[in-house]
């Protein structure tokens, strides 16, 4: 009986012990649990906000580098265009000059394609003039139907000459002369017309608009010599 006694004690007492230290060994362990999980949760948050900022630098790169090229983009497109605005305006202006050149020409031709028959027809009225400034009193008298009519061809001729703007040039004694419209062919000493001014036309000249067609030859006065006239006086 004796033996028996001692062992059921230390038994309920070993069994008593048991469930306290298992209680506090389970804490230890959950509570160690507890602290690894945790800082593995530190250590994948961490990694998942690296890989989150990784994503976002790389999403951002491209982002930063289409915008580079847009504006590249951008400035070359505006570079073409003005350079296609400027030929534009510079083929425009090049119309607008071809066009007036165009113009001039045609109204030189309509006003001054004649003139090399017009020069060849002078000859035609230089020779009816003269005939006509030739003519003796008795042909006059004579031949009154023939001097009309060279008369009167004479001045069809000017008529003609009229519709295509071609009008003569005859100064009269005393009118300045013009280098422009006439051609000296003598000088001579005249007290009473001054000097630089036409004493006599030798031919009739001629304008066509606003062109020199032929200058008018003529004579000019020239101051007479004090010396020359006392000797002839």
């Amino acid at each position: 009986m004796s033996d028996d006694g001692p062992n059921k004690s230390d038994q309920d007492t070993a069994a008593s012990a048991d469930p306290a230290s298992e209680r506090s060994t389970l804490k230890e362990a959950f509570a160690s649990f507890d602290r690894d999980g945790a800082k593995e949760s530190e250590v994948r948050v961490h990694d998942v906000e690296a890989d989150s900022d990784d994503q976002s630098a790389e999403a951002a790169a491209p982002g930063a580098t289409s915008a580079h090229d847009q504006d590249g983009r951008i400035a070359h497109l505006e570079s073409e265009v003005a350079s296609l605005n400027d030929q534009m305006l510079r083929a425009v202006a090049d119309l607008q000059n071809a066009r007036k050149r165009a113009e001039r020409d045609r109204r030189d031709a309509e006003t001054y394609g004649g003139v090399k028959l017009a020069r060849d027809v002078l000859a035609v009225y230089d020779n009816l003039d003269q005939a006509l400034q030739h003519a003796s009193e008795d042909l006059k008298a004579n031949e009154p139907g023939f001097f009309n009519g060279v008369s009167l061809t004479l001045k069809e001729l000017l008529n003609a000459f009229a519709k295509h703007k071609i009008t003569p040039i005859q100064p009269e004694p005393g009118e300045r002369f013009d280098p422009n419209r006439h051609q000296a062919m003598y000088e001579q000493p005249h007290a009473e017309i001054e000097p630089g001014c036409v004493v006599a036309t030798m031919q009739v000249g001629f304008m066509i608009s606003d062109r020199l067609l032929r200058p008018a030859m003529v004579g000019v006065a020239k101051a007479v010599d004090p010396g020359a006239e006392a000797a002839t006086g």
